[in-house]
C-alpha cells in the first residue's frame, strides 16, 4: 500500500530544540502532558482550539462512572459523530492533552460531535481489562443514547491515539465476538498495536532518528514494557483485545489509519494497514511527513499539523451507516 502524503511546511518536530533537556518525564508522560508540545517549538504561535458546547457525562462501567466529555452538537442525524481515545501509553494522559482535546474541537467546530472518553489509566494496580472496558462503556453509552443527542447511531465512528487507538480496535474486537453493532469507522492516529515491534516498509532515516531526543523515541523496549504493564504480565498473556495487532482483523469496519515518517512504531501502522487490505478490510492510510510519535499533540494549533487534522476531518466525514 502506498500512503496519501501531503506536503507541510518544515516541521519543528524534526530537528532538536535546546529545551529538550529541559524534560525530564518519560516518553509516555511527556507526550501525555498538555504543556509537552511548547518544547518541540517554544516560539510557535500556536492558534487556540475553537470555543464550541462542551459538556460532561457519567457512563455506567464494570469498575464504576466512566466520565464521557461531548463536543458540539449535531449538524443533522446524517452527520457522524465520533467516540475518541487519548493517547499516553496506558499510564498517563486525559481527556484534556491536545490530541484529545484540540482535535474534538477543531472537528466539532467542522459539524462532527466528538464524545472523548476518560478510561482509566494502567497505574496504582489498574491493568487489562479495566481501560478496554471503560473504552466499551464509553461506546455503549454513545450506542444508546445517541438519537437522545441528535445523532445517527449507525453514523458512529470510533478512534484513539497511541494507546487509545489500540483500546479503539480491542473494542472493535469485542463487538465483533459479541455480535453488537459496529462503529461506521475506525480512526487511529499511530495506534499501538503490537508489543514487538516490526521493521517499517523502507526503513527509517537513521540520522533522523539518531538526532531526535530520548523522549521522543518509541523503541522496542518502550513497547515492551509498556505492553507488559498494560497486559499486568508478560506480553505471552495478552489477549487480542490487550494487543490488537496479532488479532485477525477480518470483519472490522472500514479504517482510517494516521502515520508518522519518524516514528518507531510506524511499521506497526504499516502492518496493520497490510492485514486490513488482506482481510478485504477498506482502509486509507496518510503518512504524516516530518511528524513523530504524539504527532496531534505536538502540532495543535500550528500548520504542522493541519494535514493531519483534515486527514482525519474528511475520513469522518465519507462515514456511512453501519
Amino acid at each position: 500500500m502506498t500512503p496519501r502524503t501531503e506536503p507541510a511546511p518544515t516541521s519543528p518536530e524534526a530537528a532538536p530544540a535546546g529545551t529538550h533537556g529541559q524534560i525530564a518525564a518519560g516518553f509516555a508522560e511527556y507526550l501525555a502532558s498538555p504543556e509537552g508540545p511548547q518544547f518541540l517549538n517554544p516560539d510557535a504561535v500556536r492558534t487556540p482550539g475553537p470555543d464550541v458546547p462542551i459538556r460532561t457525562v457519567e457512563a455506567v462501567g464494570r469498575h464504576g462512572p466512566v466520565a464521557v466529555r461531548i463536543y458540539g452538537e449535531p449538524a443533522g442525524t446524517d452527520s457522524p459523530a465520533l467516540v475518541w481515545l487519548h493517547g499516553g501509553g496506558f499510564v498517563s494522559g486525559s481527556v484534556d492533552i491536545p490530541e484529545s482535546d484540540y482535535l474534538a474541537r477543531v472537528l466539532a467546530d467542522r459539524g462532527t460531535p466528538v464524545l472523548s472518553v476518560d478510561y482509566r489509566l494502567a497505574r496504582d494496580g489498574v491493568s487489562f481489562p479495566i481501560p478496554h472496558d471503560d473504552a466499551l462503556a464509553g461506546w455503549f453509552w454513545a450506542r444508546k443514547n445517541a438519537e437522545s443527542l441528535g445523532l445517527n447511531p449507525g453514523l458512529l465512528c470510533l478512534g484513539g491515539a497511541g494507546a487509545g487507538g489500540n483500546l479503539a480496535v480491542g473494542a472493535a474486537l469485542y463487538l465483533i465476538d459479541a455480535g453488537k453493532p459496529l462503529p461506521a469507522k475506525l480512526l487511529l492516529a499511530y495506534p499501538f498495536l503490537d508489543a514487538e515491534l516490526p521493521p517499517p516498509a523502507g526503513g527509517l532515516d537513521e540520522a533522523v532518528m539518531a538526532g531526535l531526543p530520548r523522549h521522543l523515541r518509541f523503541t522496542l523496549e518502550d513497547c515492551i514494557r509498556t505492553a507488559e504493564n498494560y497486559v499486568g504480565g508478560p506480553v505471552s498473556m495478552a489477549p487480542s483485545y490487550a494487543m490488537p495487532g496479532y488479532a485477525d482483523p477480518a470483519g472490522l469496519p472500514p479504517t482510517a489509519l494516521l502515520a508518522c515518517e519518524y516514528d518507531d512504531a510506524r511499521g506497526s501502522t504499516e502492518l496493520f494497514a497490510s492485514a486490513l487490505e488482506r482481510a478485504a478490510v477498506p482502509v486509507s492510510l496518510f503518512l504524516a511527513e516530518g511528524a513523530v510519535h504524539g504527532h496531534l499533540n505536538h502540532t495543535a494549533g500550528l500548520p504542522e499539523g493541519q494535514a493531519a487534522l483534515d486527514f482525519l476531518a474528511r475520513e469522518l466525514a465519507a462515514a456511512t451507516a453501519a
